[in-house]
């Protein structure tokens, strides 16, 4: 099929190098001339892994092409894909400015029958909205999807090429279909392809996010209680993990979540219960989340005291979560922030996140090249990110780089029996030896 995706940001990349991986001929089109200019030299403007490759292959092979122009990318397709920024508003609503603008322009551009797939975060109603706002700048015949993504940050192309469902919201069957048959190649498997109306597909991404979001709010809260009366959350986890109505997912202790979906989305569905609905529960998980950033740093001056002028601290991770450079609402930000006001300096290490850091910390913090570096005369060590290669270091070579022996695991993935009998002072959460 031919296809095109308005909005070559992560979404919009991932989507739309995928189905060129399948054999279709995709046209990305988006407005940063420089971001084009990027990835028709093959690179990839972001960290997400195995992206750059299929980019690569899929534009040398002549299927996947980039370009600033909208029309001609309109008019070459039987199916575009809306994929751009729903940024959050002041009110923590999602603005879907940019997805009106874009649904007009593909309206202009109409030559013929098109086929419009939201594939954005939109607020419950948004593909009605764009249905009755499309019909005001082109009499051409058109149908409107809704096509939300389910995407992991660092996993997005597996979790795109071998989806656990697909979700399709309309009302035009015959348009359904064929957004169906594009989809098909992904689920071979057996996976299931769910068809609906717009709004529960709209609901659909909100709900998923709101639910993942809840539990990680939720073990951090039982965590913390864990650490008051005395027990480990971690046995806790295993214990409730194995029942099959919570499973082991998402009940991982630590500093809280962040990144580009569960904060927005959390945000934006307290929005749309305005006026009536308070969303309690919701609100709740946000505020446990946004106390749960805080805790790492009220760890390290309840060890050192309330002022660190003279201390350096090793910060292990930057990003929100593994493979990705993704820095937006990371816990880390609060953790150094509060650190840096203490006056504290601080010596930070990420794998991929440096350049996305240094836009936020600028040159107050020293980023270094090996995280044993960081390590070097510093009084302690903060486990912020998971990232695999801080799982097994080398805690003799660390403990004779430190100053002090002192690590604060803000992640959980440290033995505390182990820990000590090396010589370290070791703090988690939520665990009664930690």
């Amino acid at each position: 099929m031919n296809l095109a995706v308005i909005g070559a940001g992560y979404v919009g990349l991932v989507a739309g190098t995928c189905f060129a991986e399948s054999g279709n001929d995709v046209i990305c089109v988006d407005i940063d001339e420089a971001k084009i200019a990027t990835l028709r030299e093959g690179r990839v403007p972001f960290y997400e892994p195995g992206l750059e490759e299929l980019v690569r292959r899929n534009a040398k092979e002549q299927r996947l092409t980039f370009s600033t122009d909208l029309a001609p990318a309109v008019r070459h397709a039987s199916i575009i894909f809306i994929a751009v920024g729903t940024p959050q508003r002041q009110d923590g609503g999602a603005d879907i400015e940019q997805v009106l603008a874009t649904a007009k322009a593909i309206a202009l551009a109409m030559d013929g029958p098109k086929i419009v797939v939201t594939k954005s975060t939109v607020p419950v109603g948004t593909a009605d909205q764009v249905r009755l706002f499309m019909a005001d700048f082109t009499r051409h015949p058109f149908s409107v999807i809704s096509n939300p993504e389910f995407l992991k940050e660092g996993a997005a192309v597996e979790d795109f090429m071998k989806p656990d469902r697909v979700v399709l919201g309309g009302e035009d069957p015959k348009a359904v279909e064929i957004v169906r048959e594009l989809y098909e190649p992904f689920v071979r498997t057996g996976n299931p392809i769910l068809v609906m109306d717009t709004r529960s597909a709209e609901m659909s991404k909100y709900a998923a996010n709101a639910i993942l979001a809840t539990k990680i709010s939720f073990i951090n809260e039982v965590a913390n209680l864990c650490e008051k009366v005395g027990a480990d959350i971690n046995e806790v986890r295993r214990a409730i993990g194995l029942d099959r109505r919570i499973g082991p997912h998402f009940i991982f202790p630590g500093v809280g979540y962040g990144g580009s979906c569960f904060p927005k989305d959390i945000r934006a569905m307290i929005a749309m219960g305005k006026p009536n609905l308070a969303m309690d529960l919701l609100r709740a998980v946000e505020g446990v989340n946004e106390r749960q950033k805080s805790l790492l740093g009220e760890k390290v001056k309840g060890h050192f005291g309330p002022d660190l002028s003279g201390r350096t601290l090793a910060v292990w991770g930057l990003s929100f979560k593994p493979r990705t450079d993704d820095m937006r609402d990371a816990p880390s930000i609060i953790v150094v922030e509060s650190l840096l006001q203490a006056g504290a300096q601080i010596r930070a290490y990420d794998p991929e996140a440096e350049e996305e850091a240094k836009k936020i910390f600028r040159d107050r913090i020293r980023y270094e090249r090996r995280n044993y570096d960081a390590l070097k005369g510093a009084d302690a060590l903060l486990v912020v990110t998971e990232w695999n290669e801080f799982r097994r270091p080398n805690f003799v070579y660390m403990k004779e780089l430190m100053k002090n022996p002192v690590i604060f695991d803000g992640r959980d993935i440290y033995e505390p029996a182990e820990l000590r009998r090396l010589g370290f002072i070791y703090y988690s959460v939520g665990r009664r030896d930690g």
